[in-house]
């Protein structure tokens, strides 16, 4: 017969009470508060987030995980195998499923394990969906929330998901579906204020710690996938940011997604959103069931939780053997316990003997018997995953950044230009003063005999080479254009070296100068930086960057009458919107002119600078010091 308590909040400041239910041999036992919306950044109803038709049961049978380590010093040491995980096994179904335990106990390890980002070598065990083997293309169906937060810091929200969807999302959707995607997970996320500020950089001022957060949980979810993975989610975050992103998870979790994710020491408020609970401990399962029923399990087994203690810590204290937190039921034990004994002595064999009384617990025999049952019971392929590789194209991934490539390559090809002039520098003034040849002489036979060959015949071949090879817009004319536009980067280019290098007496030095004009000339070529954005008082430098020029070429080149979501036209005033679709709307993001001339003005002002270096480079070898 049970008899009914009321215990009050642990964390003595929620105002609310929870009720535990006391059996006879007074085991704890938790019953699960009503859940109240305390936090508008996690507003989620069902009409703003997809209820999955079939959701995604991750199963994981006799995982073992053993990873090589060198120990001792020089010569002497030796490699032995260091076991990480040993004979895991369990259920992580849609809800919220946390992976719990002390530094170093395989939290992590088993979670990449799960998601398919471990190193094969030295892993043992299954990883099943719904009955039935992971999919080659797991990794890029399923989402992942690494722990440090990697986004773009120069990128805004709205601009980190735009980068998601266009490169995750298939091109089969169109740029309206795109954009209502997009502006659902920044709903969801509570991101609204803030979908176009930026996320910020150890040099920018961007949004805060949990909007960061959930800006990375928002690149994930632009695929929707029904299985979420996240390392740490509450890593770097205040205890009231961190309640509000689990409070986001767990709202996500209840329409029907399975996350999963390791947490280190979670305040009570976030404990008791848990619905399935994983304790590791020197990589062995400590616990694995239900969260509600983690503390009469304990209980059972002579661990008993002190009032007002968060149950979080009170399970990393009986792992750790702290025993001012444990009250060791004497008579489960083998042998007496030496209360003078320190932790650190009997932590090993207490995580042996917790791990075989799970063992033997009837949650581990449940948990087998559910895992045989799933495994026999579905046969078939699971069908919550597409069979899709990757949701674009090899070329819709390279394109735009292959063409800055091929303009900077170009460039600091070029370099080698530079010796034309300073390898002969004595020889030239003797012979200039013993009457062999003018100056305008000497200028253009090395212009003719060395520039002009050394410069366009590296361009025709490394074109014939690339086009065909990258899959770039099957047209002749467009071929040729882009062999044009390299020979003039590369001539524009050279003539530069020229320039910098007449009058040089060390290569090294005019080589350092040319190193540096480039770099400072890719910064404001267009890829790196959208030139749109660059503030008037910079902008202007844009004008002097060869790289720019040949980017630009190129792109309009390439992009021009491209489609990459079939069945959508160009709008008729080629307004662009945040969704990019087609080449027109590319092309005006970047503020590049649409019209013959848009393209042509590019070799214009490349031929320009080639007559302008080349004069600078004339004029400083008429004017250079010939006498002593």
């Amino acid at each position: 017969m049970c008899s009914t308590l009321t215990h009050t909040d642990p964390c003595g400041n929620c105002g609310k009470a929870k009720t535990l239910q006391m059996s006879s041999n007074n085991d704890q036992v938790f019953i699960p508060m009503s859940r109240r919306n305390t936090n508008d950044l996690s507003r989620m109803t069902s009409n703003n987030l997809k209820t999955f038709t079939e959701v995604a049961v991750l199963s994981f049978h006799n995982i073992c995980y053993r990873v090589k380590v060198k120990s001792g010093f020089l010569l002497g040491r030796k490699t032995v195998e260091k076991e990480i995980l040993t004979d895991i096994n369990g259920i992580m179904r849609p809800g919220l499923n946390a992976i719990l335990g002390p530094t170093g106990g395989g939290k992590s390890s088993l979670l990449d394990i799960l998601a398919a980002r471990k190193d094969p070598n030295g892993l043992s065990g299954d990883v099943l969906i719904n009955g039935a083997p992971r999919p080659a293309n797991f990794k890029c169906n399923s989402g992942y929330v690494v722990q440090d937060d990697v986004v773009m810091g120069t990128l805004t929200v709205r601009e980190n998901l735009q980068f998601s969807a266009a490169l995750r999302l298939p091109t089969t959707m169109t740029s309206h579906e795109k954009n209502e995607r997009i502006d659902k997970v920044i709903q969801q996320l509570g991101l609204d204020k803030v979908a176009d500020s930026k996320v910020g950089t150890q040099f920018i001022r961007g949004v805060s710690g949990g909007e960061r957060k959930r800006t990375s949980i928002g690149m994930e979810l632009i695929t929707d996938p029904a299985i979420l993975f996240l390392d740490e989610p509450t890593t770097g975050l205040d205890s009231s940011t961190a309640n509000a992103v689990l409070l986001l998870l767990k709202r996500m979790s209840e329409q029907g997604r399975t996350i999963i994710f390791s947490i280190h020491q979670p305040r009570y408020s976030i404990f008791k959103l848990f619905d399935s609970l994983t304790l590791l401990a020197s990589g062995r399962l400590m616990f694995h069931g239900p969260a509600q029923e983690a503390l009469g399990y304990f209980a059972s087994v002579g661990y008993h939780c002190e009032p007002y203690n968060n149950p979080a810590d009170f399970f990393l204290d009986v792992i750790n053997g702290d025993s001012s937190a444990v009250i060791l039921n004497r008579e489960d034990q083998e042998g007496e316990v030496k209360e003078t004994e320190e932790p650190s002595k009997r932590e090993s064999p207490l995580i042996e003997k917790i791990a075989e009384s799970y063992g033997n617990s009837d949650f581990c025999r449940k948990t087998k018997d559910e895992l045989d049952r799933l495994v026999k019971g579905h046969k078939r392929k699971s069908s919550t995953f597409k069979e899709i590789t990757y949701a674009t194209s090899f070329c819709h991934q390279l394109r735009s950044g292959v063409l800055f490539f091929l303009t900077t390559n170009q460039c600091f090809s070029s370099v080698s230009a530079v010796e034309l002039f300073v390898v002969e520098k004595k020889l030239f003034i003797h012979e200039y003063i013993s009457g062999y040849y003018r100056v305008s002489s000497y200028f253009f036979g090395k212009l003719l005999s060395d520039l002009l060959p050394m410069r366009i015949l590296p361009s025709i071949i490394f074109t014939c080479i690339i086009y065909f090879l990258l899959g770039l817009k099957p047209v002749v004319e467009a071929f040729f254009i882009m062999m044009f536009t390299l020979m003039m980067v590369a001539y524009s280019a050279s003539s530069m070296a020229l320039a910098i290098a007449a009058g040089q007496s060390v290569v090294s030095i005019a080589t350092l100068l040319m190193t540096i004009s480039f770099v400072f000339m890719m910064i404001f070529s267009g890829l790196l930086v959208n030139l749109r954005t660059v503030g008037p008082w910079l902008s202007w430098l844009q004008y002097l960057s060869i790289p720019r020029y040949g980017y630009a070429a190129l792109q309009h080149n390439e992009f021009l009458g491209q489609n990459f979501c079939p069945g959508v036209n160009v709008t008729a005033n080629n307004t662009c919107s945040y969704a990019i679709c087609t080449g027109e709307e590319f092309l005006l993001n970047q503020g590049i002119d649409l019209s013959q001339w848009g393209l042509w003005k590019n070799h214009v002002a490349l031929a320009c600078m080639i007559v302008i270096f080349l004069t600078i480079a004339y004029l400083k070898l008429l004017f250079l010091k010939k006498y002593s």
